[in-house]
């Protein structure tokens, strides 16, 4: 829209301007101004209107046309630097378009509009070249000596093996869900690894294996967590040092270094964290355009990533809830908008719960579908599992198999505890060590098949054999009065009111008598659960408890760990407390009577949701049941911040190639610096805005970005990090990187505000522009040189220990925790 001047300027100021010789290019400038008229306050101007006004340029009698424009507020007498740019770049074709006729031509030639697309352009290709840099080094720096050490290090012994047992289609049990170990199998499979390699223990030699493939994949998406932070930062603070300085901080960290090296689940883990944070602040930034193609592009990404996130490990929950709650506001905000529709609210309602429920928990259960179809043969993780489980596995002994439909005297059994993960009543030679109740053959709970898990049932009154052709099949019934004899060792299954090795106030289970002759404590009663007497027991379908005759306690397994002396196999108890839980339910599941007709399995086979929620289960209890054992080196969540104590990846002597797991103390010292220094700022930013402080426009925007920027990062280092005080199993170093990746982004939003401010305080002086830049770069320089102090750490190091003046690590150990 076009104006006149007498519509800006004061009553009483002249808009017709008498002719003057146009000084070359004036036109183009513009700086800030203020006029003084008799009787008014200043008032600010483009430099363009100023100069003219000072020095009239005008034929006489023309009207000097302006488009109408926001005039730059005053505050204080002066603008902040960036605010100033800012404003010159506006005038610029403001004043372009505000001569005459007469310097048209000249203009045109000139063509501002040009330069400033020419300018945005180099702008823009000069972030591009920033990211390419960030993205090369990144790559550069975990793809350099990756083929070292060549033996196994740390966890490869585990996520190396299941990569192993996915190209090999073997059947195994993990507490994870799948999704990180197929991807390391179908690495190590595209890349020529055939599955052959044992991963017995850390140290053992690659040798001839290919090995470089699942090393490989792991680095090349650990490599996407330093440009996917610098995007991240980039989108949220708007700021390219902000972003460099954060991308500086992973890239030069020796921890995310080390992890993203080896054949683990964390740099998988990481990649879709950060993925997921990445596509949510992208399309959190399209809200002026919903339903755009790139606001449905990036918001089904997050929904992609999300389910990324949780099929590597149930750490991804973290993510999903800082999504879940940054959607909650989004919606909420969009709720306030009265200017929106009640249609289009449930438009972006539907888009949300479609992208970020529906999308994810497809692809979840479709990670679980192929998982069980690749793995279809039986293998070291059937005994975790049910009995109807194990019945669609190739190779298990319940695999199409034909076993006697009823229970009967004689048959030689299984018994499988319906808890998950609980494994099968079992019995060996050894007896309980002195102290611990009385001294007999020891009975527990193991989750593997095995010949020890065998017993055979008998009458409590005969020692007769039930197998005997010339005697009748007589059946087991719901109530009838039994014996059970191991068949490896001939001792019956015993109970007597003994206290239970490590569960309070439940009875000892033993194995005791010579030859299955023992005493009346041998005796019990079998019970099929809502089931009534005279029933028959019914292989594999049949729920059914054991109750101890004489002490009328009910057999079960307590699920706790017993001491090295037991072999680590879980505890069995005979428990006074009578009421239905699944520790103490049975199954027939192995069944084997000569005397009896076969029926085959395959109409016992469960469907997918049924094996779905099974493994659900039973990797909940598998994580709930990782508790530290004897000498197990393990760390506490206080430790991780501070940097207390690093994991060893490899070797211990001098003459071992040694890799140490520790985070660049300089970076991470420096993250827990601006936890404490953001809490303090935002907090009182926070209570400023709060309270309708007049803030400068500069301070007020860099207050946005700390208040919002930072707080995303925080909410993501608090979700990832404070859980872990609630968890009662095992805890290592290494689950504190997803946090560290937060608070690193923190880091770099937060210095570089603080260090805008003070060169907005610092303006107009000369200092000004060198405080940022003199900061962003000490914070650069100073990672990077850090980073060549403890690279050794990440890379390897053989020779002399970090206390020998000719380690390279000498006069490096900072903390005595630190075992380098």
């Amino acid at each position: 829209m076009l104006c006149d001047t007498s519509r800006l300027l004061p009553a009483g100021a002249a808009t017709t301007l008498p002719a003057q010789p146009r000084s070359r290019g004036s036109a183009l400038r513009c700086r800030r101004r203020e006029l003084h008229f008799p009787g008014h306050p200043a008032l600010p101007f483009c430099d363009f209107l100023a100069a003219q006004l000072a020095r009239p340029s005008f034929p006489p009698g023309r009207r000097v046309i302006l488009r109408r424009g926001r005039m730059p507020p005053v505050m204080g007498g002066s603008l902040a630097g960036s605010e100033r740019r800012a404003r010159r770049g506006r005038c610029g074709p403001q004043a372009a378009r505000a001569v005459g006729p007469d310097v048209a031509a000249e203009d045109a030639a000139r063509s501002p509009k040009r330069l400033v697309q020419g300018s945005r352009r180099f702008k823009a290709a000069g972030g591009w070249a920033l990211l390419a840099v960030v993205t090369l080094l990144s790559f550069a720096t975990r793809f350099h000596r990756l083929d070292e050490p060549p033996h196994i290090c740390w966890d490869e012994t585990h996520f190396g093996k299941m990569g192993s047992y996915y190209i090999n289609r073997t059947f195994f049990f993990d507490v994870h869900p799948p999704l990180g170990k197929m991807l390391i199998g179908l690495a190590g499979y595209l890349s020529g690894y055939d599955g052959t390699f044992l991963f017995q223990k850390p140290g053992d030699k690659y040798e001839h294996h290919s090995y470089m493939g699942m090393r490989g994949f792991c680095a090349f998406l650990g490599s996407w967590l330093i440009p996917f932070a610098y995007l991240t930062v980039l989108e949220v603070s708007k700021s390219l040092p902000a972003a460099l300085l954060t991308a500086a901080l992973l890239t030069f960290d020796t921890g995310c270094l080390t992890l993203s090296q080896y054949i683990l689940l964390d740099p998988i883990l990481m990649f879709f964290i950060m993925a997921a944070m990445l596509s949510m602040v992208k399309y959190n930034s399209c809200t002026d355009r919903p339903f755009s193609a790139s606001w449905w592009f990036w918001l089904s990404l997050t929904g992609i990533s999300l389910a990324g996130a949780l099929g590597v490990k149930f750490v991804g929950l973290f993510i999903i809830l800082q999504v879940g709650l940054n959607t909650i506001s989004d919606l909420w905000h969009l709720f306030g908008d009265l200017s929106l529709s009640l249609v289009t609210m449930g438009k972006h309602l539907i888009a949300r719960i479609l992208c970020l429920i529906v999308l994810p928990l497809a692809l979840y259960m479709a990670i679980f579908a192929v998982h069980f179809i690749v793995l279809n043969k039986s293998g070291p993780g059937d005994g975790f599992f049910s009995s109807a489980f194990q019945a669609r596995l190739s190779g298990n002994n319940l695999h199409n198999a034909s076993i006697p439909e009823h229970l009967a005297y004689g048959s030689v059994i299984t018994v499988k505890n319906l808890r998950m993960a609980s494994g099968y009543l079992h019995s060996h030679r050894h007896l309980y060590p002195e102290g611990i109740g009385a001294r007999q053959q020891q009975v527990t709970t193991y989750l593997h098949k095995d010949y020890n898990n065998l017993w055979i049932v008998k009458k409590h009154n005969t020692n007769s054999d039930p197998l005997d052709p010339s005697l009748p099949v007589e059946f087991v019934r719901h109530g009838d009065i039994i014996r059970l004899e191991h068949k490896e060792t001939s001792r019956n299954l015993h109970s007597h009111y003994h206290e239970a090795p490590l569960t309070r106030k439940h009875y000892q289970v033993t194995g005791y008598g010579i030859n299955g002759t023992g005493d009346s404590n041998d005796f019990w009663r079998i019970e099929v659960v809502n089931r009534k007497f005279g029933n028959r027991i019914k292989v594999l379908r049949s729920r059914i408890r054991l109750i101890h005759l004489v002490t009328g306690c009910v057999l079960g397994s307590s699920g706790k760990v017993l001491p090295k002396w037991g072999w680590e196999q879980l505890e069995v108890t005979c428990t006074p407390y009578l009421k239905e839980t699944l520790n103490s339910i049975w199954n027939v599941e192995d069944h084997f009577n000569p005397k009896l007709p076969n029926i085959s399995l395959d109409v016992l086979k469960p469907s997918f949701p049924e094996i779905l929620l099974e493994s659900h289960m039973v990797m909940l209890r598998g994580n709930n049941g990782l508790k530290p054992k004897d000498n197990d080196f393990t760390s506490k969540p206080w430790h991780w911040p501070i940097n207390y104590q690093g994991l060893r990846f490899s070797g211990i002597n001098d003459t071992d190639f040694r890799v140490y797991l520790l985070g660049n103390p300089v970076v991470w010292w420096l993250n827990l610096l601006s936890i404490a220094l953001y809490l303090l700022t935002g907090s009182f930013t926070a209570v400023a805005l709060q309270r309708g402080v007049h803030l400068p426009a500069e301070v007020e925007g860099l207050s946005q970005v700390l208040l919002r920027g930072g707080g995303q990062a925080l909410l993501g280092w608090v979700l990832h990090y404070f859980p872990f005080f609630l968890m009662g199993r095992i805890l290592y170093f290494h689950h504190y990187f997803p946090a560290m990746l937060f608070s690193s982004m923190l880091t770099g939003i937060l210095w570089d505000t603080l260090l805008r401010l003070c060169a907005w305080r610092l303006a107009p002086s000369s200092l000004a522009r060198g405080i940022h830049v003199g900061g962003i770069l000490s914070l650069l320089l100073g990672t990077a040189y850090s980073f060549y102090l403890f690279h050794p750490l990440a890379y390897g190091m053989v020779g002399p220990l970090a206390q020998n003046p000719l380690s390279p690590m000498a006069g490096l150990r900072w903390l005595e925790s630190w075992d380098f």
